[in-house]
């Protein structure tokens, strides 16, 4: 097990799995980090709890301090079902939330939720399905973002769309198969076993990290698209700006400790943003120049326009603002990187709570 990506040892339970003949289903854990999660953990912890799956399921919410009434919305849910269990992540990072929810986690398979997201009924059903049928360590599928709001919705479009995520089949769809990572996991836990957990150094990209050493430990990562999850994004471009420019900042990390991790795509925003600044900055002494920032407007205008063409006026004027945002943002977090961190040491840990 790597030294960086320690985490507690898991509470000891009786079996849940026997290979007594008794074809019990999987049981499953579903792990939650959440913070500041108010108005969304209600409803996402509502999802698993309803789910059409025959076998045992446990949520385990590893709740940081917030700003709003988030821990007391999970404790609340944890009194009122037994199977929901609380976790504290005081140091209020999300590998460090997910590393303490694992550790409470009971089950052979791990399933991981966001605290913004929501299940459709046969979500874990179709997952423990398709983990048995292809052996995979992790399986996954598509992330439907949702908005309520003309900009939430609009936020929602771009980053649903090829213009504004790239093609990644965990945004866009595809075909089923092998992939680098899916959204947002459902593990056997003996493969999060085998490799260590979630590395405590990544506050972000650390689900892409864990799915590279599971396929580089010989595990299969597999992408369906019959597995669909919805998740509320950011709801203005502020927060957006913040989320994409801290993403592009720990997917350049990640690029320069793992070879592999920067395919093209991920070279298009931190180009665009040296384009796009060159031309600014150039077209002062030669006017040509203005055409790269001239350019880039008029794509994201027409293509954000086309790709919100089936959504109300409201949405489709604000698209365009939203796909910049992201591209920028994302682009020069990657260019400016991290600036020398190393990364949190992984935390001592505190005992899991008793059930």
């Amino acid at each position: 097990m790597r030294a960086s990506a320690r985490y507690p040892a898991r509470v000891p339970t009786r079996p849940t799995d026997p290979a007594d003949g008794a074809h019990r289903p999987l049981a499953v854990s579903v792990v939650m980090p959440v913070r500041n999660e108010e108005h969304h953990l209600a409803e996402s912890v509502g999802s698993v709890l309803a789910q059409d799956y025959a076998g045992e399921i446990e949520v385990v919410l590893a709740v940081a301090p917030s700003q709003d009434a988030t821990e007391q919305v999970a404790e609340a849910l944890a009194r009122g079902d037994a199977r929901v269990v609380v976790v504290g992540n005081p140091g209020g990072r999300t590998p460090d939330g997910l590393n303490l929810a694992l550790a409470r986690a009971r089950h052979p398979v791990v399933a991981r939720v966001d605290g913004h997201g929501a299940l459709p009924a046969d979500y874990l059903s179709t997952a423990v399905e398709v983990l048995q049928r292809t052996g995979a360590a992790n399986v996954g599928g598509v992330a439907l973002p949702e908005g309520r709001t003309p900009m939430q919705r609009a936020i929602a479009t771009a980053m649903g769309s090829p213009l504004g995520m790239g093609g990644a089949r965990f945004r866009v769809g595809g075909a089923e198969g092998e992939a680098e990572t899916v959204f947002p996991g459902v593990f056997r836990r003996e493969w999060i076993d085998r490799v260590g957990g979630f590395d405590p150094r990544y506050d972000r990209a650390q689900d892409w990290e864990l799915n590279l050493r599971i396929r580089q430990a010989g595990g299969v990562v597999w992408f369906t698209p019959a597995l669909r999850v919805t998740y509320r994004p950011r709801a203005g471009l502020r927060e957006l700006a913040r989320q994409f420019y801290s993403t592009g900042q720990w997917r350049r990390r990640l690029a320069r400790e793992h070879q592999g991790a920067l395919g093209p795509r991920f070279l298009a925003p931190p180009l665009t943003v040296l384009a796009v600044t060159l031309g600014a900055v150039g077209a002062t002494a030669y006017r040509p120049l203005a055409v790269l920032p001239l350019g880039y407007a008029a794509a994201v205008a027409l293509g954000g326009w086309w790709i919100a063409r089936r959504e109300p006026v409201a949405v489709r004027v604000r698209v365009p603002a939203a796909l910049a945002t992201m591209h920028l943002s994302w682009g020069t977090g990657f260019l400016v990187g991290l600036r020398g961190r190393s990364g949190a040491p992984a935390p001592s840990w505190p005992a899991p709570r008793p059930r």
